[in-house]
């Protein structure tokens, strides 16, 4: 729950001012130059008085009028230069701010990854950072400049005539009380609208991600209207904003126009029956009633505006609050060294995980995987298989047990050293948009030439760099879009070999391959297998009958292991498996 402050004007203001740090200096001196100008701006009534009493005195006047427009003048350099500094530094607040939500959203726990809708999360950096830039950029410096510029040409005001000052203070005070009231509205109406682009970015990523169904299934109208239902809520918040925001506007406008109104009328009325002030002293009240009509318009632009920049500030503040991985471990949990001997490359105790409390999925997985070989997970659709996968990869961490990695518990390791010696194909097959050596060089930065056309021959992609135009530079499109299936699961493949792990991990890694390719694989991983360990989950029997060792799970459970003959004689949840395991001549398509 946040602070009940920051719902407020002052605390809003205080957390997006909080956003500038590092801009300070910036923000300073374009707040000097625009508090220049409006200085500028505010003498210019003082000297076109002084103009009207001379011009009735028969004065000479140019040199009054030459220094009048080196005062415009000055105005509008001093006026622009602070603009541009603002704008300068609006950009260098928001490329701070998605640097920052990108390097989150990058970082972010699974966990709370996977209650998050992917769109909505993008828009907070796209659509919600935009907003915000034009907060920082002009409604923070312009609430403190009008607000200044206000008090001066009031103060001016009270010196010329208190009577007439009290009728704009009147008029002023009015339009401040419509504004508060709106104010609420107009933040809720500015929340609602936020979420809402949001949505319609989640709904359009969860559409085009499945655009191939949308299209078989004859379902873009109704998609179309899902999507347009998110629209039209964006489109009614943001009339209501819009709404609120021209009811706020004519409040100043009206409020502005009505006490020039006023001043020019009982002005005039004092000025022609001989009253104390003179024309001149009119003609610069009346300047600096117009003058006022900029400072009010720009604070109260700048109060809605802040109003409005506060729900895309609190969307943003929200993904940067969210938890993300640990870079280190528990500061008293220092890896010593490795145990004497040769441990395996990763062994499990007792593994127990749910991903929602009081559902367990992993119950007690135990089994250990050599530095050397091929062992296969087997077990029905929801044993936990994926899961286990998502441990070693420490993407997830166990809720009790110990995962260890050549001997040492994975909880007294960073992140990025458990990561720094495991390489994952999983069911999704990931190919980045981008080039095929791009997606091949992917976790091997520095592989040679040599090396990536070891892993094109071994994943069998030689077909597929002769059919792009470009060969391994050319492009696969948006997750890998110009591949078959299968021909995305061998980059996945390739792209695992060429980072040479001491642990490869692979989750059906021949699930969409024909007989012929993954008979190719299975002979190649057996060259792999002398260099690293394997650890493969699959429901091909002819990977299981010649994995080095077989893991049996069932409900999360470790229930036995062994090679497939010494399985098929002492298992029976490992015959009923192998009862129903594809033929090694059946193909994935």
């Amino acid at each position: 729950m946040r602070p009940a402050g920051r719902r407020t004007t002052g605390g809003s203001v205080a957390s997006l001012f909080r956003l500038t740090a590092g801009h300070r200096r910036s923000i300073a001196v374009a707040t000097g130059l625009t508090l220049a100008a409006s200085a500028v701006g505010l003498a210019q009534p003082l000297l076109a008085r002084r103009v009207v009493d001379s011009g009735a005195r028969g004065e000479v006047l140019w040199p009054y009028l030459l220094l009048l427009s080196a005062l415009f003048v000055a105005e509008a350099g001093a006026g622009a230069t602070g603009r541009f500094l603002l704008d300068r530094m609006g950009e260098g607040v928001v490329r701070t701010v998605r640097h920052g939500l990108v390097s989150r959203l990058l970082r972010l726990e699974m966990r709370e990854l996977d209650r998050r809708r992917r769109g909505d999360l993008v828009s907070r950096v796209t659509a919600d950072t935009t907003l915000l830039r034009d907060v920082v950029s002009q409604a923070l410096v312009d609430l403190l400049t009008g607000c200044l510029v206000s008090a001066g040409a009031l103060l001016l005001m009270l010196w010329l005539d208190p009577l007439l000052l009290l009728l704009v203070v009147a008029t002023v005070v009015l339009a401040a009380a419509v504004v508060t009231t709106l104010l609420k509205g107009m933040r809720k109406a500015s929340e609602q609208m936020q979420s809402s682009v949001g949505a319609v970015a989640a709904e359009l990523e969860r559409a085009l991600g499945a655009l191939t169904v949308v299209r078989i299934y004859r379902a873009e109208e109704r998609e179309a209207r899902r999507i347009g239902a998110r629209v039209d809520s964006a489109h009614g918040a943001g009339v209501r904003a819009a709404k609120l925001a021209a009811v706020m506007s004519s409040a100043v406008e009206l409020a502005v126009q009505g006490s020039f109104l006023l001043v020019l009328v009982v002005g005039g009325m004092r000025v022609g029956s001989g009253g104390a002030e003179s024309l001149g002293d009119l003609v610069a009240f009346l300047l600096y009633a117009s003058y006022l009509v900029m400072p009010l318009s720009s604070v109260f632009r700048a109060i809605g505006l802040i109003q409005r920049g506060t729900g895309a500030y609190l969307r943003i503040d929200e993904v940067l609050a969210l938890p993300e991985e640990p870079a280190q471990p528990p500061a008293l949990a220092i890896p010593g060294p490795p145990p004497p001997g040769t441990p395996p490359a990763l062994e499990l105790t007792d593994v127990r995980f749910a991903y929602v409390p009081g559902r367990p999925v992993l119950r007690g997985a135990t089994f250990t995987v050599p530095r050397r070989g091929l062992v296969a997970v087997v077990g029905r659709s929801g044993a936990g298989k994926s899961t286990l996968f998502s441990l070693i990869a420490r993407l997830h961490d166990p809720d009790a047990g110990i995962i260890r990695f050549d001997g040492r518990p994975a909880t007294a390791l960073s992140r990025q050293e458990c990561r720094a010696g495991i390489a994952l194909v999983d069911q999704n097959t990931h190919v980045l948009e981008g080039t095929l050596r791009e997606n091949l060089t992917y976790a091997a930065l520095d592989a040679t030439e040599d090396d990536i056309v070891r892993v094109v021959r071994l994943a069998r992609l030689g077909d597929v760099v002769r059919r792009l135009p470009g060969g391994l530079d050319g492009r696969l499109g948006d997750h890998g879009g110009t591949l078959s299936a299968g021909e995305r699961q061998r980059v996945a493949l390739a792209r695992a070999l060429l980072a040479r792990p001491r642990l490869l991990l692979l989750d059906e890694h021949t699930s969409h391959l024909d007989a012929v390719n993954e008979t190719a694989l299975t002979e190649a991983l057996g060259a792999v297998t002398r260099d690293c360990a394997v650890l493969v989950i699959t429901h091909r029997l002819a990977t299981v009958r010649h994995a080095d060792r077989i893991v049996v799970l069932e409900d999360g459970r470790t229930v036995a292991s062994g090679r497939h003959d010494e399985l098929l004689a002492g298992s029976p949840a490992y015959r009923e498996l192998a009862a129903h395991l594809p033929p090694p001549d059946c193909c994935g398509g």
